[in-house]
C-alpha cells in the first residue's frame, strides 16, 4: 500500500499543470505580483522559489534548467539581471502570499502572490 503523493494536482493532468506553473511563474516575474486562487498560489510558491534558487547559482547548467521553464527572453533577462542581485544574500522565501478573501462567483479563496522587495 503506497502513501499519498506530495503536491497538488489542481484538477489537471501533468502536462497541463506544468504549463500552468510555467505561465504563472513568467507572469509573476514580469509583473512581480499576481492574483490567483490560494491553491495555485501555494503550489506556485515552491516552483518560483526553486527557479530563483537555481538562478542564483548562475552557471550554464542552471541557465539551461531555467530556460526550459521560462522561454521568454525579456523575462529571463529580468530574472538574471534584476531579481538575482536583489536576492543574492537571501537563502529562501522569495515570495509572499496575501489572502484577499473569496471570489464572488464561486466563493473560491483568492490570494495575491508577490515577490519580496
Amino acid at each position: 500500500m503506497s502513501g499519498t503523493k506530495a503536491g497538488r494536482k489542481l484538477g489537471r493532468k501533468t502536462g497541463h499543470r506544468i504549463a500552468l506553473y510555467r505561465n504563472m511563474a513568467s507572469s509573476l516575474i514580469k509583473y512581480e505580483s499576481i492574483k490567483t486562487t490560494q491553491a495555485k498560489a501555494k503550489s506556485l510558491k515552491s516552483f518560483i522559489d526553486s527557479l530563483i534558487s537555481n538562478a542564483k547559482k548562475d552557471d550554464i547548467n542552471a541557465r539551461r534548467k531555467i530556460r526550459k521553464d521560462i522561454q521568454q527572453k525579456e523575462i529571463l533577462l529580468k530574472l538574471f539581471n534584476e531579481l538575482v542581485p536583489r536576492y543574492k544574500n537571501r537563502e529562501g522565501g522569495f515570495v509572499k502570499l496575501v489572502k484577499l478573501g473569496n471570489r464572488m462567483s464561486d466563493n473560491a479563496p483568492i490570494c495575491c502572490i508577490k515577490l519580496i522587495s
